[in-house]
């Protein structure tokens, strides 16, 4: 893969690894507080643990997809940049989520609005593309 497309690609990967570091978090705490698979019951820092994987799950399911649509239809080196925010973000995320559940809350806010602009981007990209005849 060459030209702008490689650098959605390096997203890409970044953004799995950070769902990678929330998913090592959460069966490291399944560990440490001892909790038996399949439950997902047990003390609090496990639980924040749990639901910053869960969540960034969640988050990873839009934004993936999201961003390659956005690189498709307006522009990958656009999408590139404002993805970039994201790995980061949901990092921080979890390991303010880890901390306190409110500490989670500055990461969240900034790592949201990328998901926004890639979904509404591409619908908006797409149907100047079809009235464009593209």
């Amino acid at each position: 893969m060459n030209g702008p497309f490689v650098y959605v690609l390096i997203v890409s990967a970044l953004a799995l690894l950070a769902y990678y570091f929330t998913l090592l978090m959460a069966g490291l705490a399944r560990v440490k507080f001892k909790i038996p698979a399949p439950s997902h019951d047990g003390p609090e820092d496990y639980l924040r643990q749990v639901r910053a994987h869960q969540n960034t799950l969640e988050h990873l399911v839009l934004f993936l997809p999201g961003m390659w649509l956005f690189a498709y239809a307006v522009s990958p080196l656009w999408a590139a940049a404002i993805g970039c925010i994201w790995p980061p973000m949901r990092v921080l995320y979890a390991l303010g989520y880890r901390k306190a559940a409110e500490k989670r809350l500055l990461p969240l806010y900034i790592s949201m609005p990328p998901i926004y602009i890639f979904v509404l981007g591409s619908l908006i990209g797409g149907i100047i593309k079809l009235v464009e005849g593209a």
